[in-house]
């Protein structure tokens, strides 16, 4: 019994998915133009395809799993049930047009031809903020569709903005953030929902260890529970006598969104030699 996964063949969300997969200690052969590969340590079954297609593939049981783009999942509308939300592949999709228009609303959206290769995220859009405009769905460069008279707005993935500052747009509306997800058959057997269950554990832990960081700090005894206060690690932090008599060391884990926060104030409370580590895995 192999668990099948679907991920995208080549494009932004490629590398990561295989870097992930691998970060999990899944090893296999992704050469080039394999449409497959079996892992040889993990019973996982690998396929190689368009982006497009992972949500029909995994709705037809073609594949069990998926990495897909939540724009990609959303323009399909497959049934398919979403696992969890992978924190990779983040984008926009928005609505632009030329730098040379004023945009005050939506409401300026009214009657225009917008470009776009999201023609049902798009549609959908439009029919919440009751705004009658023309749709053309179009495939590839649709950054181009204004310069060349084809459209008059664009409604188009954005990461950085600079492909849309290249060719004289501006973004003015944001109608979805996305990002990568792992989605699921919801038809699944109990032998492919344990194998799921292990190869979202090795995920998770790696999620864990990417938001957290391993801390070491020497503290003066008598600040040692204003410190812990403010280290409260898993569960409690790990405390050490250090051979320097009145002087302990603390090892403990924060979160990266906390981490200046925290430093700032284990610095006001005496603390010293503070060391901050990558964390590999974390397991809870």
């Amino acid at each position: 019994m192999k668990l099948k996964i679907a991920i995208q063949k080549s494009g932004r969300l490629s590398e990561s998915s295989l870097k992930l997969l691998k970060e999990c200690g899944i090893e296999f052969d992704n050469g080039l133009n394999k449409l497959k590969a079996e892992a040889y340590n993990f019973p996982l079954e690998v396929f190689f395809l368009r982006d497009d297609d992972i949500p029909q593939y995994v709705e037809d049981g073609v594949a069990d799993i998926g990495i897909v783009g939540e724009n990609v999942l959303l323009e399909k509308n497959r049934n398919v049930k979403t696992v969890q939300r992978l924190g990779f592949g983040k984008c926009r999709l928005s609505i632009a047009i030329p730098k040379d228009k004023t945009y005050k609303s939506a409401k300026d959206l009214k009657g225009l031809r917008i470009a776009t290769s999201y023609a049902t995220i798009l549609s959908g859009y439009l029919k919440k903020k009751k705004i009658k405009a023309e749709i053309h769905e179009i495939s590839g460069s649709v950054e181009i569709a204004p310069g060349i008279g084809l459209a008059d707005a664009i409604c188009d993935l954005v990461s950085s903005g600079s492909t849309l500052f290249t060719n004289g747009l501006k973004e003015v509306e944001v109608i979805l953030k996305s990002q990568a997800a792992l989605v699921s058959n919801k038809n699944l057997d109990k032998e492919k929902k344990a194998l799921l269950e292990k190869l979202l554990f090795r995920m998770n832990a790696l999620r864990s260890a990417k938001s957290n960081k391993y801390i070491l700090l020497n503290a003066p005894n008598n600040k040692l529970k204003t410190i812990c206060d403010i280290l409260p690690g898993m569960k409690s932090p790990t405390i050490l006598p250090l051979a320097e008599k009145g002087w302990s060391s603390v090892h403990s884990v924060v979160q990266e969104d906390e981490f200046w926060e925290i430093i700032e104030k284990l610095k006001a409370n005496g603390a010293q030699g503070i060391l901050v580590v990558p964390i590999e895995k974390m397991i809870l």
